[in-house]
């Protein structure tokens, strides 16, 4: 599994996935990425430290992922992360987290109080139907002034059966209103019982697409991979 990358295009930072003791929602019917954690926190950060040690600060950014929350990462890692991007002379940092961690966010940003913190939600759709009763990502709310309070950014979920190309576009304009940045992930075939819709994902690519993808607010992954990270 590929953990470090350089993303060179839209907004250019470097971007790790590290491991942490595991996602603590797990509810989310299409993901199967919590798979990737374990429990004993020194074999996590002898993992991240190896991780760690590979950046450069080259562009001043990192984007920090760890197939979960950023809460789930151990103590000694989130110490070592703080002190390499000073080291780097790192000024922004990208971090993740589930909603159910709305609240800590302002912690967070206390505890890192000498970066930038551009903290991503999961959110995949502003369609409440879609999101929790097919998803069920655990956002049980509907204001989406409030869904965005101390978030920065967003994943949106296309490519799956219950969309379309008005109700796709409909995510991304919302989505651009509400966020600083979002980043459009196409539905890749897992272990999971959502599939891809090859039709909506023919759609996205063909109408959606091209008009978006040279948008800077948006970074749009037609593979799961194409950050270099994962497998």
């Amino acid at each position: 599994m590929e953990r470090y990358s350089i993303i060179k295009e839209k907004n250019p930072r470097e971007i790790v996935l590290l491991r942490g003791k595991g996602c603590a929602y797990k509810k989310c019917t299409f993901c199967d990425y919590h798979t990737d954690c374990c429990s004993n926190e020194e074999e996590n950060y002898l993992l991240n430290k190896t991780i760690l040690e590979k950046v450069t600060g080259f562009y001043g950014k990192i984007e920090i992922i760890n197939s979960g929350s950023v809460f789930e990462l151990d103590h000694k890692t989130s110490e070592l992360i703080k002190n390499i991007c000073h080291d780097k002379g790192i000024k922004t940092i990208h971090f993740e987290c589930h909603y159910l961690y709305k609240n800590l966010i302002p912690v967070l940003r206390e505890l890192y109080k000498d970066f930038e913190l551009k903290m991503k939600l999961g959110l995949e759709t502003f369609d409440y139907d879609l999101r929790e009763t097919v998803l069920q990502k655990g956002i049980d709310e509907r204001d989406n002034l409030i869904i965005s309070k101390n978030f920065d950014e967003a994943n949106l979920l296309f490519g799956i059966s219950g969309q379309n190309i008005d109700s796709m576009e409909n995510d991304i304009a919302l989505g651009l209103k509400y966020f600083e940045r979002i980043c459009i992930n196409i539905m890749c075939k897992n272990s999971t019982r959502i599939k891809p819709n090859t039709r909506v994902i023919s759609d996205f690519t063909k109408y959606l697409y091209p008009k978006y993808k040279d948008n800077s607010r948006i970074d749009i992954l037609l593979n799961n991979t194409d950050f270099g990270v994962g497998d």
